[in-house]
C-alpha cells in the first residue's frame, strides 16, 4: 500500500481535526511528522505535517476535504 500526500498543515491540532474528518467519512488517514509536531509544541513551521492516505483513496479523500462543509 502506497499512501499519498493529500494536504499539508503546520498545526497538530488542525491537522488532527482533518484526521478525524477523513476517518469519519471511512477514509484511512496518516498524518506523517506527528511526532515532531508533538515535540516542537503542536504548532511549527520547521515541521510540515503531511497528511496521507492510501493512493487507492487519495482523489476521493481530496474531494471530499475541497467539498463545501454543510
Amino acid at each position: 500500500m502506497n499512501l499519498v500526500t493529500i494536504t499539508t498543515n503546520f498545526n497538530l491540532a488542525e491537522a488532527e481535526l482533518t484526521r478525524s474528518r477523513l476517518e469519519a467519512a471511512g477514509f484511512h488517514p496518516f498524518i506523517a511528522n506527528e511526532m515532531a509536531a508533538g515535540w516542537l509544541g503542536g504548532s511549527s513551521t520547521a515541521t510540515l505535517l503531511r497528511i496521507e492516505v492510501p493512493d487507492e483513496e487519495a482523489g476521493d479523500a481530496k474531494e471530499f476535504l475541497d467539498a463545501p462543509v454543510e
